[in-house]
């Protein structure tokens, strides 16, 4: 390679060339070769952009000849006159200039690709995926791993102006609950024991706390063995911070600054602050979603208190069984959703846990209504009143328990709203706050930590731990982009006495304590500092930032649905030998 590069030093990226009428030297990949005759194209491809070399009559002869058997994918470098084009391109940066060569260095030759470099493939993931160094030469994921590398910059950038120390934690730890199952990294030296992979570095960066590091920041490898879906991957990238002397205004206000910044340097929007914030109960009642979208409205009214003596038994049975009988109303929708097309919508919801779906369809004068019959006289007025729900709308209903009502309704909000394309574009960002501290388990009858259990409660609902599990609320926020959740977090308990009632509150025995938290809880007792922090889902930002559609895409080198990597055949089979070693037997079910 260095022999063929003899003499060549680049001295401009293809996307960035510049100083018409001086020399200059490119490398890439050839995207393009267009040989006319005695006219040869040649569009040469990095990861700024495209530039077009140009090999004519003037051309030496040797170098006008290799020109001709260059082909899709080379690797050349090339150095000439960079000169005005006669007919400018406005489809690439470099479009009114281009390269006339005179010395063209052929560095690697290429097979012919399996599917084309190029923006606007038709070619199937899964034989991208298994290309995907191939892939990852297309200009719209080179342009996300770019942005991803900016956010980055961003990130470590304003946290550490802003008083933040860079820690790593360790990538092989002790298997403690998180909600999601751990890697599990088998110890060689001793027999029958195991490493987690992190599903986060909470305990340690409660524990830097702890050390007196007062303000830490590390983008850190995360890894949980769920199942996966567009926005989530088996091993991801966290932005993950921590403060000391804090509530949860200092963090949400840390938070918004780095937003702020992060908006206008890669996108240059300015995003106005303060962010808006919302309760989790709020949230839930108006949008049926602790990570709601509220770039448009079809907000849930709740008409029980009309219908609870209703004629119509499904209404008035839900809430009998302490449920409640909820809408929302799509504007001007009547034309759209069809009696037919509601059909489609009940199925769905009685897809996702609902018994069925009430409708109003008002087209004529007088409104389309399905449990009408059942309605007395100015009943149904007085619901469509209440909906807001007015000639040429459509108003969907669901009556169950509220943990069915609510998460329907917000289901089917999204769904309709997509149907109907009423979604604006732009970036809504939302804090959701005062999440509960426990969550009821209806197989256990048990309440759980809704969070870790090291998370603080309210101040004021202290004295409901032991008698109103379902009245505790937590200092645990959220931060929501456009219906999607970036970051989570909460403020930490770091009085013991206080500790050691919330894990009686969840019911753990001393030994679960000390084989889960031991150490954690021996720490606390030689004092700590109040402090709380967050994780922000790098990968999910970049993807929401960058417009795609999968974090698959904004990922170098992504797993798919089943957690394989199709490129490398991971995860594979080891020898025995190695099995061995780590005291390891394998049974495969049949």
């Amino acid at each position: 390679m260095a022999d063929l590069m003899k003499g060549l030093s680049r001295t401009h990226y293809c996307g960035e060339v510049e100083g018409v009428g001086t020399e200059v030297t490119v490398g890439g990949f050839t995207q393009r070769v267009r040989d006319k005759g005695s006219l040869i194209f040649i569009d040469l491809r990095d990861r700024t952009g495209i530039v077009q070399l140009v090999f004519d009559d003037t051309t030496a002869k040797e170098v006008f000849e290799k020109a001709k058997t260059v082909k899709s994918e080379y690797v050349l470098m090339a150095k000439g006159l960079l000169r005005k084009r006669e007919s400018v391109n406005t489809d690439i940066k470099t479009g009114d200039v281009e390269i006339l060569v005179n010395d063209l260095r052929i560095l690697s030759k290429a097979n012919t690709p399996p599917f084309e470099i190029t923006n606007d493939t038709k070619v199937n993931e899964e034989l991208r995926l298994k290309h995907r160094y191939l892939d990852l030469r297309r200009g719209k994921l080179q342009e996300n791993i770019l942005m991803r590398h900016k956010i980055a910059k961003v990130t470590r950038d304003y946290f550490y102006e802003n008083g933040f120390i860079e820690i790593e934690t360790p990538m092989m730890m002790k298997s403690t609950p998180e909600g999601a199952r751990d890697y599990l990294v088998p110890s060689r030296i001793h027999e029958g024991k195991f490493y987690a992979l992190p599903q986060s570095p909470q305990i340690y960066k409660q524990l830097l706390m702890i050390s007196g590091f007062d303000r830490y920041i590390q983008l850190a490898r995360c890894f949980r063995d769920e199942d996966l879906r567009a926005d989530r991957q088996p091993e991801f990238t966290q932005i993950d911070l921590e403060m000391s002397f804090v509530d949860v205004d200092d963090i949400l206000k840390v938070g918004e600054g780095f937003i702020q910044r992060l908006m206008k340097e890669t996108l240059g929007i300015d995003i106005p602050m303060p962010l808006p914030r919302l309760k989790y109960n709020d949230a839930m009642n108006r949008y049926g979603s602790d990570k709601p979208d509220t770039r448009f409205g079809m907000e849930i009214t709740d008409i029980s208190e009309l219908v609870k003596n209703s004629g119509f038994s499904v209404f008035s049975s839900a809430i009998e069984n302490g449920g409640s009988v909820r809408g929302i109303v799509a504007k001007n929708a009547a034309a759209t959703l069809t009696r037919k097309e509601i059909d489609k919508l009940t199925e769905y919801v009685r897809g996702i846990g609902a018994k069925g779906l009430a409708y109003v369809r008002w087209v004529d004068d007088a409104p389309s209504c399905s449990f009408g019959k059942f309605m007395a006289e100015g009943e149904l007025e007085a619901i469509l009143k209440e909906l807001g729900c007015e000639k040429g709308d459509v108003a969907l209903i669901v009556a169950d328990k509220n943990k069915v009502t609510l998460p329907v309704l917000g289901a089917l909000r999204l769904k309709v709203a997509k149907q109907l394309d009423i979604i604006p574009e732009g970036f809504n960002f939302l804090w959701i706050t005062e999440f509960p501290f426990f969550e009821y388990n209806e197989d256990t009858q048990h309440w759980d930590a809704m969070h870790h259990p090291f998370t603080m409660p309210l101040d004021e609902c202290l004295e409901y731990l032991e008698t109103n599990p379902e009245k505790v609320f937590a200092k645990a926020y959220d931060l929501v982009l456009n219906g999607t959740e970036l970051c989570s977090g909460s403020i930490r308990i770091t009085d013991y006495e206080l500790q050691e009632k919330m894990f009686a509150a969840l019911g753990l025995t001393e030994e679960e304590i000390a084989a889960k938290f031991g150490f954690l809880v021996d720490a606390y007792k030689y004092a700590a500092p109040p402090h709380g922090g967050m994780g922000i889902g790098l990968d999910r930002l970049t993807m929401l930032i960058c417009g795609a559609e999968s974090l698959r895409d904004v990922v170098a080198f992504p797993k798919i649905k089943d957690a394989s990597e199709l490129m490398s055949d991971c995860p594979s089979v080891v020898d025995d030998k190695q099995l061995e070693e780590l005291h390891i037997k394998t049974v495969l079910s049949e």
